[in-house]
């Protein structure tokens, strides 16, 4: 299949992303203006300007809809505060349905604060984050899982992202992930879990190579792919290097994918989302887990070369053939 034939099939596509959606926060400041309080003597941040972008589940919507995907919309929780207004205003300018977003008194929206240089560009103090650690109440949990539920069958591909550094705080819950893995049984679900890739069946489970060691060290003792593959019962285990490429592992066999190298990447971040949001729009398209790994890996190598979270066009995607 070509990649013009490829990329109008996307176009047919209705794409869910569920899980932990963020709003990342750009906030750009100016040294020179570090005055110190009046009131405590510190020094404070002057931020001049920020920019809005929707975050971690919120990446991965955000490069469908870049790809052309036909519709794309998330499903997860959001507070109710200032930073869930900026995130749904974020999530309508690119076009990306959030009315599955459950309403979460209490619950503070997932919020990363990066603070940039104004002067040299570049992000030199902490991150401010605002987080959830608590387990969720459980009427929010039963109100995700049943929207979830209700969902599923109008769309064609479900990409989970379960990004929550801690073991409660997340939108995917044990209830969440059970309801997963009954519809993954039937429909193309492509998991991103950054700690607990193997609480997932039936999908399509795709960890770092950090994420897929850890993981596969908790289930076998040691690292095996093939055998934490079997194990855990996912449709298929794909394991991302970085620059290097991706392993692709199913119940036929373990394939290794080359990426072609990009020098002086700008920013990795993000590539992970990227990566997951072609690679599943490939696999839905052509159901070969090889060429999808190709594919991902292609959308990363234009993204890496932008700051910030970027997306890749189908026009960028096109000029790569060229």
């Amino acid at each position: 299949m070509t990649t013009a034939a490829l990329l109008e099939e996307f176009r047919k596509l209705r794409v869910l992303v569920v899980g932990d959606v963020c709003l990342d926060r750009w906030c750009r400041y100016d040294p020179a203006l570090a005055d110190e309080s009046r009131e405590t003597g510190i020094p404070r941040i002057a931020v001049v300007s920020t920019e809005v972008t929707p975050g971690a589940a919120g990446t991965i919507a955000n490069n469908l809809a870049a790809l052309g995907a036909g519709e794309v919309a998330v499903l997860g929780m959001v507070g109710d505060d200032g930073f869930g207004y900026e995130l749904r205003a974020a999530l309508t300018a690119r076009g990306i349905g959030h009315t599955l977003l459950v309403d979460a008194p209490g619950i503070p929206t997932f919020t990363y604060t990066k603070i940039i240089n104004d002067t040299n560009g570049e992000e030199d103090r902490p991150r401010v984050d605002f987080i959830y650690t608590r387990p969720l109440p459980d009427d929010v949990d039963r109100e995700l899982v049943a929207r979830l539920e209700r969902a599923a069958p109008n769309y064609d591909v479900i990409l989970v992202s379960d990004q929550a550094e801690t073991s409660a705080g997340g939108v995917v819950t044990a209830a969440m992930r059970a309801a997963i893995e009954r519809i993954a049984q039937s429909q193309l679900v492509w998991v991103d879990s950054r700690l607990r890739s193997e609480l997932f069946r039936h999908a399509v489970v795709k960890p770092n190579q950090q994420e897929a060691e850890a993981a596969s060290l908790r289930v076998v003792g040691r690292i095996d792919y093939e055998e934490m593959r079997r194990r855990t019962g996912a449709r298929g285990l794909i394991v991302t290097h970085g620059g290097r490429g991706a392993l692709v592992v199913d119940e036929r066999s373990a394939q290794w994918i080359e990426t072609k190298p990009v020098p002086h990447p700008v920013d990795i971040c993000g590539a992970g989302d990227s990566f997951s949001a072609g690679a599943a729009l490939a696999l839905k398209v052509t159901g070969d887990p090889v060429y999808a790994a190709r594919f991902g890996n292609r959308i990363a190598s234009i993204t890496i070369m932008k700051r910030g979270t970027g997306t890749a066009s189908p026009e960028e995607v096109l000029a790569l053939d060229t």
